[in-house]
């Protein structure tokens, strides 16, 4: 045991127990003993001299301290999973990626494209997970990212894969005002987003009437193009997204006007290290992808 670093047994039974809120939850998912949780955590404060909990009765809570000291033995957790299962592999290109994607970009953009390149890389494991903020790699077990941004991340390198170009306001057919205008509509919102539509009636020089701040608020654009299919009202989406449910006639403009986007789609990782033969076939498939896509259009 290195000098200073706690038992790999109780740093998991700690970060299950913060993850699940109890020690008997976490003896179930590590097929652990009650007692036995609770002894690696007790333990683990008293090498650390920090109470990581507060117990009160039956019921525990993280403290601050535990709480902040949970999220990183979580982060690094799972890089060791993610170290351990690129080992183990055989394959030969290195086997694994790990890259952290925007929920409705890898729902709608990357998912369905991805047989292509297990067509051609076969050998290639690409998992994917959800992140919508920005992030520093070193905290973060990932390969590489798809993210949103005016500019590559500072310390990244990688390829801007394409414009996002304007939002468009849609909502379904039967909704459709006559007068081609959605202000009477209920407006549905993005939380990332918290002055698009304000943006969007002064690009169409309209006067923002504050019904408008009344709609719902989504978190990812998945949810806004959901319930706009849905005739919940309209939302603001990119076309990239919207194109399909446009071209199947699920969804109608309701104007012509379009909100201009300064960002684009980039696909990035880290610039200190050397990216693995796997990444760099990935980074030249995203780009061909992105060329045929184009062409196409």
């Amino acid at each position: 045991m290195r000098k200073g670093i706690p038992n790999l047994g109780a740093l998991q039974a700690f970060e299950a127990t913060a993850r699940l809120g109890s020690f008997s939850r976490a003896a179930d998912e590590l097929s652990l003993t009650h007692s036995a949780v609770h002894r690696q955590v007790s333990s683990l404060e008293q090498r650390l001299g920090v109470a990581l909990f507060v117990r009160v009765r039956r019921r525990i809570t993280l403290t601050e301290q535990g709480e902040q000291y949970a999220t990183r033995i979580r982060q690094h957790l799972e890089q060791i999973s993610k170290d351990t299962f690129s080992l183990m592999s055989e394959a030969e290109l290195g086997s694994r990626l790990h890259l952290a994607v925007l929920p409705t970009l890898a729902a709608h953009w990357l998912i369905p494209r991805l047989p292509d390149f297990q067509r051609h890389h076969s050998s290639v494991s690409v998992s994917l997970s959800l992140r919508t903020l920005p992030f520093q790699f070193g905290d973060h077990p990932f390969d590489a990212a798809i993210y949103h941004s005016r500019a590559f991340w500072p310390g990244t390198v990688g390829v801007c894969l394409f414009d996002e170009e304007a939002l468009l306001p849609v909502c379904a057919p039967f909704l459709k005002p006559a007068e081609q205008m959605p202000a009477k509509l209920t407006h549905l919102h993005l939380n990332s987003r918290q002055s698009a539509w304000r943006d969007w009636y002064a690009q169409a020089g309209l006067e923002y009437q504050p019904q408008v701040e009344a709609g719902p608020r989504y978190e990812v654009f998945t949810m806004v193009l959901a319930g706009a299919k849905a005739g919940l009202g309209v939302g603001l989406v990119p076309r990239f997204l919207a194109q399909d449910a446009l071209d199947r006639g699920e969804l109608v403009l309701t104007s012509d006007v379009t909100l201009p986007v300064p960002e684009s789609y980039y696909f990035g990782y880290p610039a200190h290290s050397e990216p693995s033969d796997s990444l760099r076939a990935f980074e030249a498939w995203l780009i061909e992808t992105v060329k045929t896509q184009q062409r196409k259009t």
